[in-house]
């Protein structure tokens, strides 16, 4: 198989940029370096489908590489032969590779190995082939022999079965059209097993329902509620449906061994290959189940990491509890922390009084701009206070909800105490809400991603892989907003192109001795930090009010002799960049012709137009254009909900089946999938991301199940009309 061709067919691609792109991550490039600063070579591929063909660049080297094993087991067995050396030749996947290598694998003891040892191949094959007139039994009493523990006909008979069995169980184009077979005609049945956690699964009490059609959310369901016991999971298929495959290959009609042949089919069916494909089948499903699954967690954890911030705002971090009270942070417009206290205006304390003035000093003494609640226990409570407290200030200050799942992760976490060692975990976590609201990006990289809360089934999933892909989607979004070199710290500098986290230490050490990076070339005096690594980093790091205005762009140092070129082509200098003076710019290329201005540049045209975007605005922050936060100023509660109200409300998760959206109450509601649009679509995440700003209706609110139904296409008809 030649990998290069295979990824340019199976993606699109054109053969010379899949060759780039692979010799690219083979020279150590970063995924968000090849999509950031190699266009020209890639076709202007974005980083998601770079990371997609990295996988799958993996995926068929390890499955040439498990070729190549086979190839050589077989080969020390002495049975290579032409058509095996086709069929691995042919074949595409690693589950392809073993059924071809399954009758060559050493296997531990079976009643085949046994009746092999036992002198029994001959009788199998005499058996097999289906050409004697003579009655298998008389032919097996050939076979009897006390030594070898072959003490009657019929036992010799039975071995030669068991070795037919094992044959027919390890045919690879059986299995192939077996395994294609289950996944089309099979059912998937569950039954309760009743015990304390039985009544969340009681939806599945008798369910069937065919594979091809079972959703990926369903499988997890199941599969968490057999792991816990709640549920007997079994895949069913009429038997008859595959014996006839079977016999296809293997029967014929007419023959003295027919009734022998056709009892040792439907054993070795029913004792070997369905169990074998069962356990496939099943685990192909959840396999599927958990791409989808991360997929959505991908899906849902760019736009959360990309949300707008709340920059040059003074923001009061409030963490709600009951008994332990409600935990104040103060923080500045960067984020350092003014002040922290505690109040208790929530049950049973319930010190409303007290709480409101000592929280008017600190406002009123540190100019705060905006509240930000964390939305966990005690919130609603704590939103009543806020709501009572605006409305005894002497300026105006609004309040927003902040998810703040995976906060008290962070606040008890080596790094929450390393940052914060004289606060208690419950002050940090009210810092990390502030500055959520703050600079999101900043403050949930510091979380293990998988306690973000943006997904289905996380502790189900397996850890490495989801790990693997989250921590490359918060890869891509911290490259593509870009690093402040002189605040970042140093988990967020982990995550830069080419860095690691002893890199990035090194380079806050080098920063506490020169005080602040003036230039990105001082990044190679930092130890350990090479050519290499300068390379793939110094892009996504910017540098404000330094020695060149270019390191506060996303321009490349390796381009900025032909940033110099553009400039001078028309006119301009870094003066005029840094005075934002150029806006024009975009205007006069095209003008000119990109073309003729990258080639007088000496560069693409690709790199040119980022080039000249960053130009225009130095230091621009690309999520500036997502949505902004909802800032809130009353109240609405579960009980004030009445169906056919129309509210404006924020995506915070979007599943399989639906979205949840916050509308500004304790509990999110339910968009269903039916309910986004008037077209037909197939997954919500084709119409929605998390920190949408959505227009919805109310369709019903169960208050004791604390259950709200809400719809989008409904909201945009009634808001038409």
């Amino acid at each position: 198989m030649n990998i290069n061709e295979t990824l340019a067919s199976e993606f699109g691609v054109r053969l010379d940029r899949v060759e780039n792109i692979v010799n690219l991550i083979d020279e150590g490039c970063t995924i968000p370096f090849i999509a950031r600063y190699r266009k020209e070579m890639t076709g202007s591929l974005d980083d998601q489908v770079l990371r997609e063909m990295n996988d799958r660049l993996n995926y068929l080297r390890n499955l040439e590489k498990r070729k190549g094993e086979v190839e050589n087991s077989i080969k020390e067995q002495e049975k290579w032969t032409d058509e095996l050396a086709e069929k691995l030749a042919n074949a595409r996947t690693l589950t392809e590779v073993e059924d071809i290598y399954r009758p060559y694998k050493p296997k531990r003891k079976t009643r085949a190995s046994v009746a092999i040892a036992r002198g029994l191949e001959p009788l199998a094959d005499i058996l097999q082939q289906q050409e004697t007139k003579e009655d298998m039994l008389v032919l097996a009493a050939e076979y009897i022999n006390e030594e070898k523990e072959v003490p009657t006909a019929q036992d010799a008979l039975n071995g030669a079965k068991d070795i037919v069995a094992e044959r027919i169980s390890d045919d690879s184009e059986l299995r192939k059209e077996l395994r294609q077979l289950l996944f089309d005609k099979a059912d998937i049945k569950t039954t309760l097993v009743e015990n304390e956690k039985s009544k969340t699964y009681e939806m599945y009490a008798e369910h069937t329902e065919p594979v091809c059609k079972i959703p990926s959310h369903r499988i997890l369901a199941i599969n968490r509620g057999e792991n816990e016991e709640c549920l007997k999971v079994n895949i069913v298929l009429e038997d008859k449906i595959a014996l006839e495959v079977i016999e296809k290959y293997y029967l014929k009609d007419n023959t003295a061994t027919y009734n022998y042949m056709k009892e040792t089919i439907e054993d070795s069916y029913s004792r070997l290959l369905f169990p074998s494909l069962e356990r496939e089948l099943r685990t192909n499903l959840t396999d599927t189940a958990n791409e989808q699954a991360i997929k959505m967690f991908e899906v849902n954890l760019k736009p959360l990491l990309l949300q707008s911030p709340l920059k040059n705002n003074v923001i009061l971090g409030l963490d709600p509890g009951y008994r332990m009270g409600c935990k104040i942070a103060v923080i500045d417009k960067k984020g350092d922390v003014l002040d922290t206290t505690v109040i208790y205006p929530t049950p049973p304390q319930s010190k409303t009084e007290e709480s409101i003035e000592k929280l008017k000093v600190l406002i009123e003494k540190y100019n705060v701009d905006t509240i930000a609640i964390g939305n966990g226990t005690a919130s609603k409570e704590s939103e009543i206070f806020v709501c009572e407290l605006l409305k005894h200030l002497s300026r105006p200050v609004n309040y927003a909800m902040v998810n703040e799942a995976g906060a008290s992760v962070y606040s008890a976490s080596p790094l929450g105490a390393k940052e914060f060692p004289d606060y208690d975990v419950n002050l940090r976590s009210a810092v990390s809400i502030a500055r959520r609201l703050q600079d999101p990006l900043s403050e949930l990289i510091k979380i293990d991603v998988k306690s973000i809360g943006v997904g289905q089934y996380q502790h189900d999933m397996p850890q490495n892989r989801l790990t693997e892909v989250l921590t490359g989607v918060v890869e891509d979004c911290v490259n593509s907003v870009g690093v402040d070199l002189n605040t970042a710290s140093p988990r967020l500098l982990e995550f830069v192109s080419g860095m690691n986290s002893g890199v990035a230490k090194n380079v806050c050490e080098y920063r506490k001795k020169i005080v602040k990076f003036t230039d990105r070339k001082q990044l190679l005096d930092v130890p350990k930090l090479g050519q290499k690594a300068y390379e793939q980093c110094a892009g996504f790091l910017r540098i404000t009010d330094g020695d060149n205005v270019l390191d506060n762009t996303a321009v490349h140092p390796e381009s900025y002799e032909a940033a110099q070129k553009l400039l001078k082509l028309f006119n301009l200098t870094t003066e005029d960049v840094k005075s934002g003076k150029i806006s024009n710019l975009t205007e006069l290329v095209h003008e000119y012709g990109e073309e003729k201005v990258a080639n007088e540049c000496g560069i693409g045209v690709p790199t040119l137009l980022d080039m000249v975007a960053e130009i225009i605005k130095p230091g621009r922050d690309i999520r500036e254009s997502m949505p902004k936060p909802v800032l809130r100023s009353d109240l609405l509660s579960l009980e004030d909900l009445k169906e056919g109200m129309i509210l404006t409300g924020t995506v915070r998760n979007v599943i399989d089946f639906g979205a949840f959206i916050d509308i500004g109450v304790h509990q999110d509601g339910l968009v269903h999938i039916s309910q986004i649009c008037d077209r037909y679509i197939k997954h919500p995440s084709e119409e929605l991301t998390v920190g949408d700003v959505v227009t919805v209706k109310v369709l019903g609110v169960d208050v004791e199940k604390k259950r709200i139904s809400l719809s989008i296409k409904d909201a945009i008809v009634k808001e038409n009309a």
